[in-house]
């Protein structure tokens, strides 16, 4: 039996041109399981289809990152789908296909899935380099600080004998924010 996979990375993503893809194969599309999950959490669909899993049946996925996150990854997801007597093929990757017993496919498995890690790897590590080079010229990424913004006008506040609560209130900040906001003032003054 044809058994489809499909999954994005967010809930505010659509499945639909994946689904659309696999029913074009010849999945029913009633024996597609789809999830809308971040490879790198649990994907609870993906091991229950895994799970239920007979033998001889075909996974059919778009392509190989719909089911892995890297190479090791691949490699034991693989795994557990021939352990169970079933096959796994891609539409996009057309070297993942366990369907046939051909050794070239369990080679270009492996060496393709490591170009994969490879490639995602170096993503990692440029992104890294920029933010450290970016660190050295005083950037800091990630999002600005509340408490800048917000310094002078809860300051204000609280020397005009306003309470913390109602500073909080007020601005509409955490008390931890306004408090951080008060001892680093008294700290410098």
């Amino acid at each position: 039996m044809l058994i489809g996979y499909a999954r994005v990375s967010t809930d505010g993503q659509s499945l639909d041109r994946q689904i659309d893809q696999l029913v074009a194969h010849g999945v029913d599309k009633r024996n597609i399981y789809q999830e809308k999950q971040s490879g790198k959490k649990e994907r609870s669909e993906l091991n229950r289809m895994i799970d239920e899993l007979q033998e001889n049946d075909v996974i059919v996925i778009c392509d190989l990152t719909r089911v892995s996150r890297s190479t090791k990854d691949l490699l034991n997801t693989v795994e557990r789908i021939t352990g169970k007597g079933a096959n796994i093929k891609s539409l996009k990757d057309v070297w993942l296909d366990t369907t046939s017993d051909n050794p070239y496919n369990t080679f270009l498995l492996t060496v393709m899935s490591a170009l994969s890690q490879l490639e995602a790897d170096l993503v990692s590590a440029r992104v890294k380099e920029g933010l450290a080079s970016a660190k050295k010229r005083g950037r800091v990424g990630g999002r600005p600080s509340k408490q800048n913004k917000h310094s002078e006008q809860v300051v204000a506040m609280s020397n005009g004998g306003m309470k913390i609560s109602k500073i909080v209130e007020t601005t509409g900040l955490s008390r931890s924010t306004v408090n951080r906001i008060l001892k680093n003032y008294e700290s410098n003054c």
